[in-house]
């Protein structure tokens, strides 16, 4: 079996871990509760969730559904955030498939820190667009992830769909 390392993300989870000692704000909590949906790059709103776009994407397009609720489990979730997590997902699914048409979707949670989880206090489901030959070189000799489009020009266009 070959390992795939991605050395990037390691670097965004420690530096996460560091802030955290200096302050227990949760950022997907303020995010929602700033009403700066622009700023804050917030895609849509539901009763029970909401989607927000990631600040460190694995490609362009990544977004984050999160219930408002501050639960770091999956068993926590109540039906009704359950259920509609999933349509925004698909809704999610959907709007992307319409302004980027990619050849498929990564989509998943990592519940806790030892699954990866960069945030695990609160529960929040990724949304990765992908297309054939998405990976190049550039994480592996440069340490460096590209992201072919701009967030603000892909959360235009993701409100303008939605």
């Amino acid at each position: 079996m070959e390992r795939l390392f991605s050395p990037w993300r390691s670097k965004y989870i420690e530096s996460f871990s560091q802030q955290k000692g200096v302050s227990e704000e949760c950022i997907l909590c303020t995010a929602y509760q700033a009403n700066e949906d622009e700023e804050r790059l917030l895609v849509n709103r539901g009763k029970y969730a909401f989607v927000v776009m990631n600040l460190y994407p694995y490609n362009s397009g990544h977004v984050m559904v999160v219930p408002y609720r501050h639960l770091a489990t999956f068993n926590d979730l109540s039906e009704e955030e359950l259920l509609e997590i999933m349509n925004l997902i698909k809704k999610m699914i959907n709007a992307l498939q319409t302004i980027s048409n990619p050849d498929g979707f990564n989509v998943g949670a990592n519940i806790g820190r030892s699954a990866g989880a960069g945030i695990d206090q609160h529960i929040h489901f990724h949304v990765v667009p992908r297309w054939g030959g998405d990976t190049n070189f550039m994480p592996v000799l440069s340490d460096t992830k590209m992201i072919s489009e701009n967030l603000k020009d892909i959360w235009k266009k993701l409100i303008a769909v939605l």
